[in-house]
């Protein structure tokens, strides 16, 4: 809990809280995806890769450009926790920070999976949600969000002063290290913030910590996206399985998650270019 303020509240202290909201970056602006080109795209698709996530554990994908991936729930309510990065070059991955700032806390349909400075460009746009009808409910909760981090041994360790090693952060650096040869110390640095697949949270109403509740998701739910560039995704299945009760548990019930990768037919992306990195230069 947060210190309880000791400061005396100042005669205008009305005033000054009622001053209005500024969104900070409006969406009008911001360059749309061709949503209607991917859509009958998406009605062309053939799976070509499928990754099966097992519980408490994490695997690596990758997606050419111009492919499509999904992320599906399985045998129940399952959450997962996505890195992408170019796969070209790992440095420039997800960045979940300017995400939030451009399309809110949650994410679904044609919203955008953008990467960090000096590229800031969409790594992947989403293009199906089964759980889009969920919207928000009335505790302030919605699924696929960009404001958790992702668990890890070093908060658990902090909380709890136990060491776990099943965390998303682990399962995501296993992974990413067993796909690319890349050292703990080398990939370690790379994992970065996630989207949280599936995942239901928001903030308390009164004290506006982070919260979870249990996922809606059911199996066959599932999450879409195209690769607007050439990708690779590491996902891990959250030991906490629906986040209905605990994180970083062994306690908690948990499913896999199955990655499938899917191609288009060519001619419908005819024109479609992968997405290019930011023109500014300092």
């Amino acid at each position: 809990m947060k210190y309880p303020p000791r400061s005396p509240a100042p005669d205008d202290a009305a005033e000054r809280r009622s001053a209005s909201p500024v969104v900070a970056y409006p969406a009008d602006t911001l360059p749309a995806p061709p949503m209607a080109l991917y859509e009958a795209a998406r009605e062309t698709l053939q799976t070509v890769d499928t990754i099966m996530v097992g519980p408490r554990s994490a695997a690596a994908f990758e997606v050419p450009a111009g492919h499509f991936f999904r992320i599906v729930s399985t045998e129940g309510p399952q959450v997962g926790d996505l890195n992408l990065f170019n796969r070209a070059h790992l440095a420039e991955h997800f960045y979940s920070g300017k995400t939030r700032a451009l399309h809110g806390t949650h994410l679904s349909t044609s919203d955008r999976l953008w990467s960090r400075f000096p590229w800031l460009r969409p790594l992947a746009t989403i293009t199906w949600d089964t759980l889009d009808w969920y919207g928000f409910d009335a505790d302030g909760g919605s699924v696929h969000d960009v404001i958790g981090t992702r668990c890890d041994p070093f908060t658990h360790r902090l909380l709890s002063g136990d060491d776990y090693h099943y965390c998303c952060h682990s399962n995501l650096l296993r992974a990413l290290c067993e796909h690319t040869g890349l050292s703990t110390e080398q990939a370690e640095p790379l994992v970065h913030d996630v989207l949280n697949v599936f995942m239901c949270t928001g903030f308390t109403l009164d004290t506006h910590q982070y919260f979870m509740k249990a996922s809606p998701v059911r199996p066959e739910d599932y999450l879409e996206f195209i690769a607007e560039t050439d990708l690779l995704g590491v996902l891990s299945a959250c030991p906490g399985g629906d986040c209905g009760q605990e994180h970083s548990s062994d306690a908690a019930t948990c499913y896999p998650l199955r990655v499938e990768v899917l191609r288009p037919e060519p001619s419908t992306l005819a024109g479609w270019q992968p997405a290019a990195a930011s023109a500014y230069r300092s």
